[in-house]
């Protein structure tokens, strides 16, 4: 009887296609709101890189007279910068499970990881749950920094909340942008169906274009639901394009069957060894920035902002 066999890249050969990075990235990226809705840049060849923001416009004259002198402008740049922070998931697997060819593990593995880390990767950049400290400051952060949230108990209905002059589209708008998108916690639905105007025909439809889904004030309106919606923030909109991402390095995995897996505390979880599991740990890597540029709508960098929140 043989105790040096281990587990190793070729076990999980069968569970693991060779496109497995492609597929998952692709998945992480349908499973997260923000990756889905934001704009992906150029993937990143370094840690760290610039984008170069507009940071002031230029001014034209009018000389006066046939011989006036023309005035000089400028335009200038600032740097906002996108760091490549770590995103990864562990997930143990029993060797026996490993070991039977017959279930498609790898389509549930993927399911999972990408539900998993498009969570994380939601939560924190947009509530700051868990965010790297070098990602810009959280959506819901920024946005009340900005002024730009409104309180669902201080209107007189949802209609007002959020398509009403002033309020949540109009902060967007006020400030030289427009909304692109917005998503909503999932018990938002029923108070959208419920929204009617004064002939009791709903306000809020799908798409007529017969895709199934929702729209809201001319924006695509989804429901995440890999755990990022908020009860608090019950609907967040904005031009979501102005969202950018750029990934270092697109998913890789390991496989371990010794060591031991713990929690927050120090607790270990699993014993890979003595439990008789091996462990397969995805990584990735990638960065997120929210340029916002000046422009002429609002030249103002503390109260401009691309998003806007609602409240209970």
């Amino acid at each position: 009887m043989s105790f040096n066999n281990v587990i190793g890249r070729s076990d999980v050969g069968g569970i693991i296609p060779t496109e497995y990075s492609y597929e998952l990235l692709k998945a992480i990226e349908e499973s997260s709101s923000l990756m889905r809705m934001g704009r992906r840049l150029r993937d990143m060849s370094v840690y760290e890189e610039k984008l170069p923001v507009l940071s002031a416009l230029a001014t034209a004259y009018f000389p006066g007279s046939d011989t006036g002198l023309v005035q000089s402008t400028e335009v200038n740049w600032t740097d906002k910068i996108i760091y490549a922070e770590d995103v990864a998931a562990i997930v143990p697997i029993s060797k026996n499970v490993l070991n039977d060819s017959k279930i498609p593990l790898w389509d549930e593995v993927q399911k999972e990881l990408a539900t998993a880390t498009g969570a994380a990767i939601d939560n924190a950049q947009l509530y700051g749950t868990n965010k790297p400290s070098t990602w810009p400051t959280a959506i819901v952060a920024a946005a009340n920094a900005a002024g730009h949230s409104v309180s669902l108990a201080a209107k007189s209905d949802l209609y007002e909340a959020v398509l009403g002059d002033g309020e949540l589209f109009s902060m967007v708008e006020q400030d030289g942008y427009d909304v692109d998108g917005a998503i909503a916690h999932l018990e938002m639905k029923g108070k959208l169906r419920d929204t009617r105007d004064a002939n009791g025909n709903p306000i809020f439809n799908t798409d007529p274009s017969g895709t199934g889904k929702y729209m809201l004030g001319g924006a695509a309106l989804s429901f995440p639901r890999n755990g990022s919606a908020s009860s608090t923030y019950k609907l967040i909109a904005g031009e979501w394009q102005q969202l950018v991402y750029s990934v270092r390095t697109d998913m890789a995995f390991d496989v371990f069957t010794e060591g031991v897996i713990q929690d927050g505390s120090g607790n270990i979880v699993f014993n890979l060894m003595q439990q008789r599991m091996a462990a397969i740990m995805i990584t990735m890597r990638m960065g997120f920035q929210v340029p916002n540029p000046i422009n002429r709508v609002n030249e103002t960098e503390a109260t401009r902002y691309p998003f806007a929140y609602l409240t209970a």
